[in-house]
């Protein structure tokens, strides 16, 4: 076999698993919400039985930077429960089958809305050996003995684990990059108000004593001679 055929043959394998792995179950999510004075907003993930979920979030924007966080399992239970916090980050190690509720409160506040980034990764067993199936049935339809399957499977399916962990580490970052923009155009804000405010003063005061200085020196009473 050609050089040729060899790189075209690797590029129809890279592709194949390319898509594949994008054509698979989703089951991550994240979200940029504005949570309301005086409300609650809730969201729904569902999960099977035996995955493993983890749930992070952070405010964003708002007076004080905290919310009240609840998860709830399906059968009800109240697996997380928080107030007033402002980021947090829990695993459940074993979900149950059905819909688990994530609840963000911000009843305590009445003047402020909440600008809340929250993200949720479901690991699922079933996604990866679904992935193996598929890759066991294209070895055995193709029969491409000369090249090394397994260990291009196991290359492609580190780097798209990597792949989807850097992802998720950025949309992180990117939460911390505008709460931290939100907190400097807030101090801003403060700084150059109280700036102004004391060049306000100085200017007074000086206004002031240049006047009483005049006004001591300024004699109308005339002297003869």
């Amino acid at each position: 076999m050609t050089s040729s055929a060899q790189l075209y043959l690797m590029g129809c394998l890279i592709l194949t698993v390319g898509l594949g792995l994008d054509m698979g179950p989703n089951q991550n999510m994240e979200f940029t919400f504005m949570l309301p004075t005086g409300g609650t907003e809730c969201f729904y993930q569902t999960a099977t039985t035996g995955d493993t979920m983890e749930i992070e979030y952070q405010v964003i924007a708002g007076s004080g930077l905290d919310v009240g966080f609840a998860l709830i399992s399906p059968s009800g239970q109240r697996v997380v429960s928080e107030f007033r916090t402002s980021d947090g980050i829990h695993m459940v190690d074993r979900t149950e089958f059905g819909d688990y509720r994530l609840c963000f409160d911000n009843s305590f506040s009445k003047m402020s809305e909440k600008m809340v980034f929250f993200k949720v990764v479901i690991n699922s067993q079933d996604n990866t050996s679904g992935g193996q199936e598929e890759w066991i049935d294209f070895t055995v339809t193709e029969s491409v003995a000369d090249y090394r399957i397994e260990e291009i499977r196991r290359t492609m399916d580190s780097v798209y684990r990597h792949l989807e962990k850097t992802r998720q580490v950025q949309a992180v970052l990117r939460a911390f990059e505008a709460r931290d923009r939100y907190l400097l155009e807030d101090n801003l804000w403060r700084v150059s108000f109280w700036s102004c405010l004391n060049l306000m003063v100085m200017l007074g005061v000086a206004v002031t004593q240049t006047y009483t200085l005049r006004r001591l020196f300024d004699n109308t009473k005339r002297v003869c001679t």
